[in-house]
């Protein structure tokens, strides 16, 4: 028997605290804001990469931050976390010619700022001139290759009705702003496991946010993270490696340990693939079909076998699945709305990615779900006639009572990760790329499965 089998048996309860009882409380939540566009779309119209380009510009008009981030912010408001665990924040950035980037939309901005408007702001933890911030998986603005026309937008900033666009997403720690002189230490690791499209040219980097926040008393480490959605057939999935290495990082910590994201991992993964509308990791000689608990190729396993908790709500109900929402927003995904009611997800939600995971001397108290319930709830917004989401994603909102007597540990990762986030954040990409690369990267990733971002 797996031992994370044995945990969720005996349901979420952590171990018992060095002192007498658990006396402080942290509310947190964690929330994939969505980029604003499905990749899947662009990716099908390679080799036209100004075709790809408009595809994406169009969808993340169509599903406007602008609008989103105060539907967004209205959820968190509600939820009032204490800490707020973010992926998919996009930066959006174009450049007329060969001139500099201009940032065009920043989600990080127009969310806090959402919050503030809301009467509940948010700041990003920092301590020591670090932030819980890891920027990672990018397409960057590419001259006379990534090109958009958009003359309402880029007439104003650059005098042209065309400018080349392209995006950048981080996972991002926030904290409730009185909270953010409790910040002891913030940083962000890069994982080793990355998924190569074309060698050192095009790789797409992945890794983690955490922050050290006292919480009354109570030191705790948050993390935010955003494990790879891409797979390819036959092999163990980048997200199954890449949560190895978490275990890993996280593994010396002692005291009370939240991590929180997307995950990209069902319990149920690697499945059949006639009961896999989301597209995950099927079923192969490398990955055999869920047990009920084996590691081996899944992110979701790999952390509760390592002794860490889901800390709900109960990810084997149906009414639990937390992603499947359609790209433009409004409402379901029709591709898959059939399946999801067949499941028992009236909303058309057709898999569960996102989680709480919680360890070290903590108990859960509540969870629940938000953004679960379209066309309801505080982040619906009107975009035309329609009613959409705030993100294609639910999002997980959970209550812990944390132990105090615990001392701050070191900072968590390897101590000689790899740095590939800094070659491609430094601008080898953009400047080693060219069509045909392009065209053989979209090939090797036409291979793989399950394009969310």
């Amino acid at each position: 028997m797996f031992l994370g089998s044995f945990l969720v048996g005996f349901g979420p309860v952590l171990a018992a605290a060095p002192s007498a009882q658990a006396d402080s409380t942290v509310t947190v939540m964690t929330r994939n804001v969505y980029l604003g566009a499905d990749v899947g779309v662009a990716l099908s119209l390679i080799p036209d990469m100004p075709g790809a380009a408009q595809s994406l510009w169009d969808q993340l008009r169509a599903t406007d931050i602008t609008s989103r981030a105060p539907a967004l912010a209205r959820e968190i408001v509600a939820a009032k976390p204490d800490v707020l665990g973010m992926q998919e924040v996009a930066s959006w950035e174009c450049r007329a010619g060969l001139g500099g980037s201009t940032v065009v939309f920043d989600f990080l901005s127009l969310i806090l700022d959402a919050t503030r408007a809301a009467g509940v702001p948010y700041v990003v933890a920092s301590a020591n001139g670090s932030e819980a911030r890891n920027p990672g998986y990018s397409i960057p603005a590419i001259p006379f290759v990534t090109m958009v026309h958009d003359p309402a937008t880029f007439q104003p900033l650059f005098g042209s009705d065309d400018a080349a666009c392209g995006f950048s997403i981080s996972d991002v720690i926030a904290v409730r702003q009185d909270r953010a002189s409790s910040v002891r230490a913030a940083g962000a690791v890069d994982y080793a496991e990355t998924t190569a499209l074309v060698p050192v040219i095009m790789v797409v980097p992945r890794g983690y946010a955490w922050a050290d926040i006292e919480i009354d008393g109570a030191p705790t480490r948050f993390v935010s993270t955003h494990l790879e959605s891409f797979s390819s057939p036959g092999a163990v999935p980048p997200s199954a490696i890449q949560a190895r290495q978490l275990v890993r990082d996280l593994g010396a910590t002692s005291m009370p340990l939240v991590v929180m994201g997307d995950f990209n991992s069902d319990p149920r993964d690697p499945r059949d693939p006639g009961a896999n509308p989301g597209e995950q990791p099927v079923v192969s000689e490398a990955c055999p079909a869920q047990a009920g608990g084996d590691p081996t190729c899944s992110a979701y396993w790999t952390m509760v076998d390592a002794g860490f908790v889901d800390a709900g709500p109960d990810s084997a109900d149906p009414a639990n699945l937390s992603w499947g929402g359609a790209a433009d927003l409004a409402g379901p995904d029709a591709a898959r709305l059939d399946a999801a009611r067949a499941m028992g997800n009236g909303v058309g939600f057709t898999d569960r990615l996102d989680y709480v995971f919680a360890s070290n001397y903590a108990r859960i108290v509540t969870a629940h779900l938000v953004g679960e319930g379209w066309p309801d709830g505080a982040g619906m917004w009107s975009c035309g006639t329609r009613i959409c989401m705030a993100s294609d994603h639910a999002g997980v909102v959970v209550r812990l009572a944390i132990a105090t007597g615990v001392g701050i540990d070191r900072p968590p990762g390897p101590e000689n990760s790899l740095p590939w986030g800094l070659i491609i954040r430094g601008g080898g990409l953009a400047l080693g790329l060219s069509i045909g690369l392009i065209v053989i990267a979209v090939r090797r990733l036409r291979s793989t499965t399950n394009p969310d971002g």
